[in-house]
C-alpha cells in the first residue's frame, strides 16, 4: 500500500516530533559523552548547622514543611519541591539546583547544603532529578520518541522504494538487540 497523502502526514508528524523532542536529546547526548569522558561534574558542599536532637517524620504529611521549617530556623535560604527519601537519609529536589542532604547520625540529623556546577546540574536534569515541569517534559518526550520511531518504521513500511530497506534495517537491528541481551 503506497499511500502518498498518508506518507506525507507522517513525515510532518515526524519532522515535528523529533524537532519538538531535539532539545532533550540534545542535553542527552552532550551531558552523557561529557560524563562518560569524566568532564567537571563538580558539587560544591558545606555542612549546615543543625540542633542537636533535630528529627523528621519522614511518614507524617507535614514532613516536608517541617524540613522547611528546620532550613529556616537554619538560616538556609532555599526552595524545593519535593523530598526523595531514601530510608532513612533524605534529599531536597530538584538536584540540578542548591539543594540539602539530610543523613541520620547518632545526636539527631545532619544536613549538607550541596551546589552543583553548570555541567553537575546538566546531568542531574539527564537523569530526571530536575524541576517537575522538566520530568513532565521528558515523559512526554518518552512517549514521542515511540511515536516518532513507530511513525519512522510506517513511513519506510509504505513506501515502496524503501520497504525492504526499512526490513533490513530493522531485521538487522532486532538481530543486534537480541545478540547483545544474550551475551549481556
Amino acid at each position: 500500500m503506497d499511500n502518498p497523502k498518508l506518507r506525507k502526514l507522517l513525515i510532518l508528524l515526524h519532522l515535528f516530533g523529533g524537532s519538538f523532542m531535539a532539545p532533550a536529546f540534545i542535553l542527552v547526548a552532550i551531558t552523557g559523552g561529557l560524563h562518560m569522558v569524566g568532564n567537571g561534574e563538580k558539587v560544591e558542599t558545606s555542612a549546615i548547622s543543625l540542633p542537636a536532637g533535630t528529627q523528621v517524620d519522614l511518614k507524617s504529611k507535614t514532613a516536608e514543611d517541617d524540613v522547611r521549617a528546620i532550613l529556616k530556623a537554619a538560616n538556609v535560604d532555599m526552595k524545593f519541591e519535593y523530598l526523595k527519601i531514601r530510608g532513612t537519609s533524605f534529599e531536597t529536589r530538584p538536584t540540578s539546583r542548591t539543594h540539602v542532604k539530610f543523613k541520620p547520625s547518632p545526636n539527631g540529623l545532619t544536613a549538607t547544603l550541596n551546589k552543583p556546577n553548570f555541567q553537575k546540574a546538566m546531568m542531574e536534569i539527564h537523569k530526571g532529578h530536575g524541576p517537575k515541569i522538566v520530568r513532565t517534559y521528558h515523559k512526554l518526550v518518552a512517549l514521542m520518541l515511540f511515536l516518532v520511531v513507530l511513525g519512522g518504521f510506517l513511513i519506510g513500511l509504505l513506501a515502496k522504494n524503501y520497504r525492504g530497506k526499512t526490513l533490513a534495517a530493522f531485521g538487522l537491528g532486532l538481530l543486534f538487540y537480541v545478540v547483545a541481551i544474550a551475551f549481556a
